[in-house]
């Protein structure tokens, strides 16, 4: 069979190529490209999620030795963890693409880094081999730096430099983790799945390998207190930068959260999982807080994830906790489930923040009032995703954060006072939509262009899975509990 893994991961890195390699390529050609390379890679992901995922640890793996003298090779694969966050990062980028396909901002150097942002994304979900996982993670970090810094808002270099410097420093810990699980196994190797058969480390050596990738992992959730880059990132971003950031960069926070602190130190981190837990609620406590005080509406936005990624800290820290398999599994299953909905309804946020800002060139919601009249399709589109990321009944985010407060319920009954996060929530985007939406009509925004066919093509996407997902979560829920059931045992 074809190593489509490999072709997913590294068509988006051929697109870049191919852009580059044409150097007065029409700013027509190259959107075209990017949108071909990113339908082609999705095209990829949904044959993976063809292949299914195996319940006895790794599918799909694929390897070819890279330094044998280290036991370092090109290995990938995924299980029930990864595949629903390859095939998340494949259609918000695809999506992210075709809304910048009016962009005539160096339009060559744009999409070539979107390309590689999205290799390096789904190589680090795919990544099976640590050295490998690292490479990607890093690269990452300098796609997106350049793309804050060279299309964000006025003070994007600012953003850009807090985001690179927090994110680099932060990465640093996780190598010196990889250092400690490489020296502590039996045989010289960077395969990922042997640590996680046989974590390599125990007591204080796993102690200290676990509050490394704890500061790594926190800073790009981003937790509490290391969360101050993410505001300020978001806002200066491009539109698409903060789709992706949000939609698929967050993740490697809580994906790394869990297969590497939970996977491979698991004693380590059940012994600190109060700790863990605690941290949590305090992230997803004080990110509704933080959003209630915004004026701006994508800064606003910007909080809600904190609050939000807050849940998946939770839902891994319980699972780490209970002693019930069947718990363990829910709170895992939960935890996934809230990484992907994240991405789904988040994206759509920020793609109507953006829209609403290059239609009026203001954020501040005191400005505005009265655009459901104007604006109604757009309007009605944020009603959607705004009671999503409430967690209402029937859309994406309120099957995953029920799983997560029923097992906290269980296990530390104290901590679901978590759950008053969804009732801040609500008050945030009650407050936003008033003052955005209704009211009386401003004068000044009278006439205002509503959804173009082009804005709908990138929406209405992430609308509809957030429907799916909220009605009927089983598609995606039976992909990652193969993997969670086996993990919980």
């Amino acid at each position: 069979m074809p190593p489509i893994v490999s072709i997913t991961l590294f068509l988006p890195l051929a697109g870049a190529l191919a852009i580059l390699a044409w150097p007065k390529a029409p700013a027509r050609a190259v959107h075209g490209i990017g949108i071909a390379a990113a339908a082609g890679t999705l095209i990829g992901a949904l044959a993976m999620w063809g292949r299914g995922v195996s319940a006895a640890g790794f599918a799909q793996v694929e390897q070819i030795e890279w330094i044998p003298s280290i036991g370092a090779a090109y290995r990938v694969g995924v299980d029930g963890i990864s595949l629903p966050l390859v095939l998340l990062t494949a259609v918000l980028f695809l999506l992210a693409f075709v809304y910048a396909a009016n962009l005539r901002q160096q339009p060559r150097a744009f999409v070539a880094l979107g390309l590689l942002l999205e290799t390096a994304a789904i190589g680090t979900f795919t990544a099976l081999d640590a050295i490998l996982f690292y490479v990607f993670f890093e690269v990452s970090l300098v796609s997106m730096y350049f793309m804050i810094a060279g299309w964000g808002h006025e003070e994007r270099q600012r953003a850009a430099l807090m985001f690179f410097l927090y994110t680099l420093l932060g990465s640093l810990p996780l190598l010196l983790a990889i250092l400690g699980l490489y020296l502590g196994s039996p045989e010289p190797s960077f395969d990922m799945r042997a640590w996680i058969a046989d974590p390599p480390l125990a007591g204080a050596a796993a102690t200290w390998a676990l509050v490394a990738m704890l500061i790594t992992f926190a800073v790009k959730i981003p937790a509490i207190p290391v969360h101050t880059w993410l505001p300020a990132a978001h806002v200066q971003a491009p539109t698409v930068g903060s789709v992706i950031l949000a939609g698929v960069m967050l993740k490697f926070g809580t994906y790394g959260l869990v297969r590497f602190a939970l996977q491979m130190t698991p004693d380590a981190f059940r012994d600190a999982g109060l700790i863990i837990l605690a941290l949590g609620v305090v992230s997803a406590l004080y990110g509704a807080f933080a959003a209630l005080a915004q004026t701006d509406l994508k800064r606003l936005v910007a909080y809600t994830s904190i609050n939000h990624m807050g849940y998946v800290i939770v839902g891994v820290a319980v699972a780490a906790l209970a002693l019930d398999p069947g718990v363990r599994a829910i709170a895992l299953d939960g935890a996934v489930l809230q990484m992907v909905s994240h991405g789904l309804v988040t994206g759509a946020l920020f793609f109507l923040v953006g829209m609403l800002q290059d239609r009026t060139h203001t954020r501040e919601m005191g400005e505005f009032g009265g655009l459901l009249k104007t604006v109604p399709a757009l309007g009605w589109s944020f009603v959607l995703a705004a009671f999503a990321s409430l967690g209402l009944p029937g859309l994406a985010h309120f099957p995953a954060e029920f799983q997560v407060f029923l097992a906290t319920l269980r296990v530390e009954p104290v901590a679901v006072i978590v759950v008053l996060g969804i009732a801040i929530t609500a008050g945030v985007y009650l407050k936003a939509l008033r003052e955005t939406f209704l009211g009386e009509d401003r004068p000044r925004w009278q006439g205002l262009p509503d959804l173009s066919l082009r804005e709908w093509l990138a929406l209405a996407p992430l609308l509809a899975l957030t429907v799916a997902v909220g009605v009927a979560p089983s598609w995606l829920l039976d992909v990652i509990h193969r993997t969670t059931a086996a993990l919980a045992l």
